[in-house]
């Protein structure tokens, strides 16, 4: 007889018993190979996508650099602490879109937030933006060095925006679902209007994408962002 098969009788009639790889254990170790394929497969291409783009926009890398120097003193790149996959905190990379005592100045314009839900500071004609940062914010140029976050795996191409500690210290329990998945260079909302859509509204489209997110969705999400920042729409 076979094994995995289990004929029990009841009365007259006969139920037969699915193969144990049907079972409840078997059906989560199905799971668990689909989902560590998946995430593979997404680390590959963050990998593949991330390294060409680098390659690609080297010339890119190299111009915005020199125009940066020659507004304004200061890096290059801005390096900044964020909230990572489960809280973890990570250097996160930019061009340096603002004057070097642009968080200094902070304090002085808090109360012109442009978000309405106060999480997240956001200003539409922020007065510590220089010239070429405001260029570089429009069509997220300023964004870019983040493909060195995906080649080294504190990011990922497509997945919630990784927040400020001091932003992550107002979530609410909802609002840390965010932190379950790796971060990403792009995610839902910023396709859907950026800085224009509030924080609560950003927040649920992460937990949407969350609970649906695979490949497909990924690359769709990635297709959308070429008009998205082409457009120059909610960046600011």
């Amino acid at each position: 007889m076979d094994e995995n098969r289990i004929q029990v009788a009841r009365g007259n009639s006969m139920r037969i018993v699915l193969p144990r790889i049907f079972s409840g254990r078997g059906k989560m170790v199905v799971w668990r190979i689909s989902v560590a394929t998946t995430y593979f497969v997404k680390r590959m291409l963050d990998i593949i996508v991330s390294l060409a783009m680098i390659i690609l926009l080297i010339p890119l890398f190299v111009a915005v650099a020199i125009l940066i120097k020659l507004e304004s003193k200061g890096g290059v790149i801005y390096r900044q602490i964020r909230v990572g996959k489960d809280g973890q905190h990570f250097t996160f990379y930019k061009f340096r879109s603002m004057f070097v005592d642009a968080e200094k100045r902070k304090s002085q314009i808090l109360d012109q937030n442009d978000s309405s839900d106060g999480v997240i500071f956001k200003m539409k004609n922020d007065p510590r933006i220089t010239r070429i940062g405001r260029f570089i914010r429009k069509y997220s140029i300023d964004e870019l060095p983040q493909l060195f976050n995906v080649l080294e795996g504190s990011m990922s191409l497509v997945g919630p925006r990784p927040p400020l500690p001091t932003e992550v210290a107002q979530y609410t329990l909802d609002e840390r679902k965010r932190l379950h998945i790796k971060p990403g260079i792009t995610c839902i909302w910023q396709v859907s209007g950026r800085s224009d859509i509030p924080f609560k509204k950003q927040v649920l489209l992460d937990e949407q994408y969350i609970k649906n997110h695979g490949l497909l969705k990924d690359i769709a999400i990635l297709l959308k962002t070429i008009p998205a920042i082409l457009t120059g729409k909610g960046a600011y």
